[in-house]
């Protein structure tokens, strides 16, 4: 069994498309958008939550975005969580909501293949404004693709900063 590949995708063969009809073109503009676009890989376990708070983490306004590369992951893997500190179940729901769409839209494009992310809620996350909360998921996005790919000589990780307390 071949694997599939996560990059984007070419439009299938033109043999494949329906001819002439109104539904067979929208389902063939819809199947080539499907092959097009990245599939995001969803973490379920805590394990791979607790993995991926030991990497990179930015906070920015509404959300925090933390990232770690997965060696075992081809494409992008996405989490999302909300505590209880931020309100009742309708909140923490509506907040989840919220960063799920603001990952599908922004980690097709500023998310690295071959790391795992996680987007957690903040008080701000359900009161901020959509473009607002776009704006600071993209930039925390950035800021961890700037880290990982040019490290410096400032602790990133959790397991960094520790290391650092400890030897002063």
């Amino acid at each position: 069994m071949a694997a599939r590949s996560l990059h984007v995708a070419v439009p299938k063969a033109a043999s494949v498309f329906p001819h002439n009809t109104p539904t067979g073109t929208l389902r063939a503009v819809k199947t080539a958008s499907k092959d097009m676009t990245l599939k995001l890989g969803m973490l379920k376990k805590r394990s791979e939550f607790l993995y991926v708070r030991d990497g990179l983490y930015s906070a920015k306004g509404g959300v925090v975005v933390q990232m770690r590369k997965n060696q075992a992951r081809r494409g992008v893997g996405i989490g999302f969580t909300a505590t209880k500190k931020i309100g009742n179940a309708v909140i923490r729901n509506r907040a989840k909501r919220r960063l799920r769409e603001a990952a599908r839209a922004l980690l097709p494009e500023l998310g690295l293949r071959g790391h795992d992310y996680v987007l957690i809620a903040r008080n701000a996350t359900t009161a901020r404004e959509w473009p607002d909360l776009l704006d600071d998921t993209r930039k925390a996005l950035i800021t961890l693709s700037k880290r990982a790919t040019e490290p410096t000589g400032r602790p990133h990780t959790s397991a960094q900063r520790q290391k650092a307390k400890s030897q002063t």
